[in-house]
């Protein structure tokens, strides 16, 4: 208790010795514009009417502006306005001409307008500097979200990782007999739990790269090699969703290599991510069809579906961070696999593009400078 006592008393010392200190800075502007204001006072009335010094009274007011309230700029500002024309009676009045008055009325017309301005930017200031205030608040809390889904993401991939090594125990007998049907089961279980592993890898590598950027461990690579293992690997996952999913090599009937400089891995989670986007957005007993093609310069891959097309409303949001779009599909995703692959394709230098077809479904595809092999 005395502790805290005692905690709360430095507070409470700091708090008046910071209020000190505040009034003690109020008093001292207060006086050091009082004082200005003072010399040209002296200036002005120590001088015939002809000569006018109230232009000297704008540092007072630019002082008042960037230290003190409003109000009191306003007051400093009609204070010096009062004392520059009181100047042509005070402290002798005589017969003055024309052009005297009109040199104090432009004199005053100059303070007020400085007394505006020095008002005018004080209130931007403030503007921004509010906006700065939120910015950083923004930023702030972006922080703090991405490092919750990061920490929050990465501590779900042991238990995980655990439940697909139990599976697999589970399928191989290790702890008695299995049947087919629980085969079936055990099959569906362990491929929901790789799926959302990929989905926590997913988001884990996409706020590594928007932090640390995409780091590319690049080599010769074979796209059409890429795009057959990718294929292969999602056999299941087409024949669960009764989708068929070829390849071909547009023009050519036979098969050719089509080389890049890239990464391998990362290429594969493009070649996944829009074959599996084209599964999910076919009906049963569609189609998906992977075309690949060189035009010289660029290696193209083009993956279309049958389905029912993008709207307008989606194509420009399609690549974002975690649009899912507006159509019917046959399984919802996270909104985060076509904006992964933008990033990787843009990393390895290419281009990467979606479009409705012709006839019906649509077209994702990317391009990427051809490498030739010395």
């Amino acid at each position: 208790m005395r502790t805290q006592f005692s905690v709360l008393g430095k507070c409470i010392g700091i708090r008046n010795k910071q209020a000190k200190a505040l009034a003690l800075n109020y008093h001292n502007t207060c006086w050091l514009i009082a004082g200005t204001i003072a010399v040209v006072i002296a200036l002005e009335y120590a001088t015939p009417s002809p000569y006018v010094f109230g232009y000297l009274y704008t540092g007072p007011i630019l002082l008042t502006s960037s230290r003190l309230s409003r109000k009191a700029t306003f007051q400093v500002t009609l204070a010096a306005s009062v004392f520059t024309l009181l100047n042509l009676l005070v402290p002798s009045f005589k017969p003055y001409n024309l052009s005297t008055l009109a040199n104090r009325l432009i004199a005053v017309l100059a303070l007020i307008v400085t007394g505006w301005l020095s008002d005018r930017n004080r209130l931007y200031e403030e503007a921004i500097a509010q906006q700065q205030a939120q910015l950083r608040a923004q930023e702030q809390l972006a922080r703090i979200r991405e490092d919750f889904v990061s920490t929050l993401t990465h501590d779900l991939k042991t238990p995980l990782l655990g439940a697909i090594e139990t599976l697999k125990s589970f399928q191989n007998g290790q702890f008695g007999k299995v049947t087919s049907a629980q085969q079936n089961v055990l099959e569906m279980m362990t491929r929901s739990h790789r799926s959302t592993l990929q989905l926590v890898e997913t988001v884990l590598d996409i706020y590594r790269y928007d932090t640390e950027g995409l780091q590319l461990q690049r080599s010769p690579v074979n796209l059409a090699e890429i795009a057959q293992e990718v294929i292969a690997t999602l056999t299941d996952l087409a024949a669960s969703r009764r989708v068929y999913v070829y390849l071909n090599y547009g023009q050519s009937n036979f098969p050719y290599p089509l080389w890049v400089d890239g990464d391998a891995l990362q290429l594969q989670r493009v070649f996944a991510n829009l074959i599996i986007n084209s599964i999910n957005h076919s009906p049963r007993g569609g189609k998906v069809e992977v075309v690949l093609e060189s035009t010289g310069t660029q290696q193209q891959v083009l993956v279309l579906d049958r389905g029912p097309g993008i709207t307008p409303g989606e194509l420009p949001n399609l690549f974002e961070r975690f649009y899912q779009g507006l159509s019917d599909r046959q399984a919802k995703g996270s909104g985060l696999g076509l904006y992964l692959s933008r990033q990787i394709v843009e990393a390895h230098g290419g281009t990467i593009w979606a479009e409705n077809r012709t006839s019906s479904g649509a077209l994702f595809g990317f391009q990427l400078p051809a490498y030739t092999l010395s």
